[in-house]
């Protein structure tokens, strides 16, 4: 299904050099601020205080988030625990104060507002759990790029799986570096949107190569450049289709999935967006600049073939 055809190919690559360069610059930003300034780790990571509490009747979760931050001046991670009276809270650990003190004050600051809430469970997550889930997620991360890359050089071409790879990473890296530049919080459900950029990223690289290798087939007194200008071209409406439908999506859990889902939307929002990019823009180009050609996707059919197929 087409919303439109384009008859006149688009000269993506003519600007993949000042994109690349762009693209470059915004890689390397990303990296150090990453590595010298960190992440704003949810307590899944660096460890705190869980606390589920029940009130009399339904309460919003925003306004708790708001009293928290007001009384105790922290950020606080507040969600509904099976009801909507009951409310499942995650502190941050505070210098000097252990899980009882923090569970402590937080009840008494509900209290002000709510004097019929009362502790139902109450309990410290450690920081060396944290260690394990961010170990665990980056073993994950790894296998997925070395699955892409065997993947992609058994359908393929070897300079196709390199031009993913780097392609993904720099979703990857963006993403995460833009968490870390505004200083949002990085959570588990951001990471399980990482790992499904990476996904939905490679999928947008291996429509595009597929298409490549099949203009190769029929421009065959076309040079490269050109033939991955047509290739891109053709699945314009394609894309607007499967990423607008994907970003209505991700914008609905954005606007209207509440606090809980808003940096997993976010950034399932951003790595969409630089999926698309990066496919036409880094991974196209890249395979352009190492050289991609014709014979690298079409076997050139041999002299007894040739005297097979003539009677």
């Amino acid at each position: 299904m087409e919303f439109f055809r384009i008859h006149k190919t688009i000269p993506f690559m003519h600007y993949s050099h000042i994109l690349n360069a762009i693209s470059l610059v915004s890689f390397i930003i990303a990296v150090f601020w990453i590595f010298y300034h960190g992440l704003a780790l949810s307590i899944e990571f660096t460890g705190g205080t869980q606390v589920v509490v029940q009130y009399p009747e339904a309460v919003q979760t925003e306004q708790i988030r708001e009293q928290i931050q007001s009384k105790l001046g922290v950020e606080a991670a507040v969600q509904n625990y099976g009801t909507a009276r009951d409310i499942m809270i995650r502190l941050p650990m505070k210098e000097g104060e252990t899980s009882g003190q923090m569970a402590g004050e937080l009840l008494k600051a509900l209290q002000e507002t709510a004097p019929g809430v009362k502790m139902l469970n109450n309990e410290f997550v450690g920081p060396q759990v944290g260690e394990e889930l961010a170990t665990d997620g980056l073993t994950a991360l790894l296998l997925v790029v070395a699955g892409i890359i065997i993947y992609l050089s058994m359908r393929f071409e070897w300079k196709f799986a390199i031009a993913a790879i780097i392609a993904n990473l720099h979703d990857i890296v963006i993403v995460v570096g833009i968490f870390a530049v505004m200083n949002w919080e990085f959570s588990l459900p951001v990471l399980a949107a990482v790992l499904a950029v990476l996904g939905y990223s490679v999928n947008e690289s291996v429509i595009i190569f597929d298409r490549v290798r099949e203009h190769f087939r029929k421009m065959r007194r076309t040079d490269t450049v050109e033939v991955i200008n047509s290739a891109i071209t053709a699945t314009i409406s394609r894309t607007v289709i499967t990423h607008g439908s994907t970003l209505a999506m991700t914008l609905a859990m954005f606007f209207f999935g509440g606090p809980a889902l808003h940096y997993f939307a976010l950034a399932l929002t951003i790595g969409i967006l630089l999926g698309v990019y990066s496919s036409v823009f880094v991974a196209a180009a890249i395979a352009m600049y190492l050289g991609v050609k014709r014979e690298d996707l079409v076997k050139p059919i041999k002299k007894d073939e040739v005297q097979e197929m003539v009677p």
